[in-house]
């Protein structure tokens, strides 16, 4: 089956009983084949605009009453009959969500007016955000580069009008952060944070790379007319140069492999269960063959930064 009909299928699928089904049970649950991950590959694959118009509406719809619209720190802050797996959206999760609305042509401050306060409102400290609800009760809360990038480019490349004084605050103290930890090395000991932030993956979802942390830092840079420190960024790259097959660069880690998820059984019952993939996903996501989506995001970063870098 050629890439089109891939995406052919999952435009049916989007399209049919079936998808608006599973978004009213749940608009996230489960990995990696419901509606949710579906349309947000199509948005990674820059084909948001293929995406129907009723999966957008069901998907907004549902979500704006299924999620609490506040992140609890403690188990005793959850509201009475709230599940903390399926009613708490998670940093990444929003982050994801509003870029792939955006992207469909949704005004998601209109629409979700919580979720761009909710960025601001859960940055730390040392600029980021942490998905670990323990992180914001610590003497000495640490954010997570993997919870703080996804917020951090919803109001970088979904802002249209002119940014807010917080928004650049905002928005620099999480630069700032990316450029203290190099982009993906330990502040305390310089050491790697995690080893499979080297390796390129499509699609990312809410999965962290150096080149990601490129991309945000570039768009940054040339918006908010800020200069990247050359230490920061000389080691990642020369990491990206390395990783170039002539003119294209090949994905070497399939983000989501393995992993469970919540699912619903026959019964109504949501069960922890190993998670799945479609034929999409599949496709696009196949290692050690050319990736015309990760080499696009590489040319951007090389467009904005020039040879200064």
């Amino acid at each position: 089956m050629s890439l089109e009909s891939s995406i052919q299928s999952s435009l049916e699928f989007l399209e049919s009983p079936e998808a608006l089904a599973s978004l009213e049970r749940d608009p996230y649950w489960p990995k990696w084949d419901s509606p949710w991950w579906r349309m947000l590959l199509l948005h990674e694959m820059g084909l948001s605009a293929k995406i129907p118009a009723p999966a957008v509406e069901k998907l907004l719809e549902v979500a704006s009453r299924h999620f609490i619209q506040f992140f609890p720190f403690r188990e005793n802050e959850i509201p009475a009959g709230v599940d903390p797996y399926r009613h708490i959206p998670c940093h990444c999760a929003l982050g994801s969500l509003y870029q792939m609305l955006h992207s469909c042509g949704v005004d998601v401050d209109a629409a979700l007016p919580w979720i761009r306060p909710w960025f601001l409102k859960y940055q730390l400290p040392d600029g980021g955000l942490n998905c670990d609800e323990k992180a914001y009760t610590r003497d000495t809360p640490k954010s997570s580069i993997v919870s703080t990038l996804p917020p951090l480019e919803s109001v970088l490349y979904c802002t249209k009008r002119p940014l807010t004084k917080a928004e650049e605050q905002f928005l620099d103290a999480g630069a700032a952060y990316l450029i203290n930890h190099r982009l993906y090395r330990s502040m305390k000991t310089g050491g790697v944070i995690n080893e499979e932030w080297l390796e390129l993956g499509f699609p990312r979802f809410y999965h962290y790379d150096i080149l990601r942390g490129l991309l945000f830092l570039a768009v940054w840079s040339e918006r908010r007319r800020q200069v990247i420190p050359r230490r920061a960024i000389e080691e990642p790259l020369g990491l990206m140069r390395a990783k170039m097959k002539g003119k294209q660069l090949e994905a070497s880690r399939v983000c989501h492999a393995g992993g469970t998820t919540m699912n619903i059984d026959g019964a109504g019952n949501w069960l922890r269960v190993d998670a799945e993939t479609f034929e999409l996903l599949d496709r696009v996501s196949a290692p050690m063959t050319p990736n015309e989506w990760l080499t696009r995001d590489w040319s951007r970063v090389r467009e904005i930064l020039g040879r200064g870098y």
